[in-house]
């Protein structure tokens, strides 16, 4: 049997981890993995995270599952952060789920068993996992223009009229809720109503993947449009991640959001998550969501890991202008000026291919063949070396 299987495509950001790792130079820069890293290239244990770890410690005195949609409480308590007061409770159905990417695969499962002849709209460019998991659940595609390589910014225009000229009542269209992966352009609040609008026009349902809430503009303001959509559209699904903001990737700790038309509804959505995380996985992970629910129900943990959370912001944008300023420098134009524009970790260059492998060649820079570079990667010092070496390879 196991002799029929075929091989699988090479994930590239694994491969080029493994490059990376394998390179010998000591001088050698990693922008290609999404990992937050601070000034001295660790990924650190956020100091309330900590803190909330501790006291589990002490008081836990179980081990045994929770529900199969996990703690309410967490559900409750990270939903709220995502949603504020804009979602009605009795509309919203919820499970917790092994990261956002579990999210993720989740609410493909749940269209593909809602709505099978469903096709999934994916902005150009998108997380490279959003296509492969779609394709794994056998859901159909489509793609509208996002990224405009001339500008670096959003093609709004042709977003919309690939939408129009595509979709069909009861598609969904997977959005990013903030600090789009892996170009770093945002929509405005302006553009996400227009957006809105056409979506009721054309009935078609969003996903909303946040996985990067407080890492843009902050907390609030990077779910000011997943709580806009959320409030206006009939159906939403949402997947959110708390790998980012709480800096616990291998805890896995995602949410699946799904908010139906009417509370009558809300029961069977909520059996049908059920049924899929027991069929899936049974029982979520727990230890990462109670680490989450303790931190967003006690005031001193809260406001500790959110302070924590706008110094990485804050230091994020901070080399977003340094590079911005060093590019500009070497440049003499302001045609890099959009890195300093755009949110998140990431940004896209426009770099060809060819000019990205010669930065990796002559400088020991990794970033993804695409020219996505995770600004996190970066610190003070290595900002002008990567400038250096953009300004080398004539981007």
């Amino acid at each position: 049997m196991l002799t029929n299987l075929q091989a699988q495509p090479e994930d590239k950001i694994m491969a080029l981890m493994a490059a990376y790792r394998a390179d010998p130079r000591e001088n050698k820069i990693d922008l290609g993995v999404g990992v937050y890293k601070n000034a001295a290239g660790q990924t650190p244990v956020m100091r309330a995270i900590k803190a909330a770890e501790q006291q589990l410690w002490e008081a836990e005195t179980t081990k045994s599952y929770t529900g199969l949609a996990g703690d309410p409480a967490y559900g409750r308590a990270l939903s709220g952060l995502v949603l504020g007061k804009s979602v009605e409770a009795e509309r919203l159905a919820l499970a917790a789920q092994p990261g956002g990417t579990g999210a993720i695969h989740q609410a493909a499962e749940l269209i593909k068993a809602a709505n099978p002849e469903a096709t999934v709209w994916l902005s150009a460019p998108t997380w490279p996992n959003h296509p492969a998991i779609l394709r794994h659940v056998g859901l159909a595609m489509g793609e509208y223009r996002y990224f405009d390589n001339a500008t670096r910014g959003v093609d709004f225009d042709g977003m919309i009229e690939d939408i129009k000229a595509g979709a069909k009542p009861g598609d969904v269209v997977l959005l990013h809720g903030c600090c789009h992966n892996p170009t770093g352009a945002n929509l405005t609040l302006p553009q996400w109503s227009e957006l809105i609008a056409l979506m009721q026009a054309l009935g078609l349902i969003p996903l909303i993947d946040i996985a990067y809430q407080g890492f843009g503009d902050g907390l609030d303001e990077d779910a000011a449009a997943t709580r806009l959509v959320a409030s206006a559209m009939p159906e939403t699904l949402i997947a959110a991640s708390c790998s980012k903001n709480f800096g616990i990737y291998r805890e896995r700790t995602g949410l699946l959001m799904a908010i139906s038309e009417k509370a009558d509804q809300t029961a069977l959505t909520q059996q049908n998550l059920t049924s899929l995380n027991r069929l899936n996985f049974s029982f979520p992970p727990d230890h990462g969501a109670r680490l989450v629910t303790m931190i967003l129900e006690d005031d001193a943990l809260r406001a500790d890991w959110m302070a924590e959370l706008e110094e990485v912001r804050l230091g994020m944008l901070g080399l977003r202008e340094q590079l911005a300023r060093e590019l500009r420098e070497r440049s003499g134009s302001d045609r890099f000026g959009f890195i300093a524009e755009h949110r998140g970790m990431f940004s896209r260059l426009g770099a060809t291919p060819e000019q990205v492998a010669k930065m990796r060649d002559d400088h020991g820079i990794y970033m993804v063949g695409d020219s996505r570079l995770n600004i996190a990667g970066l610190n003070q010092t290595t900002v002008p070396i990567l400038a250096q070496a953009i300004a080398e390879a004539g981007v």
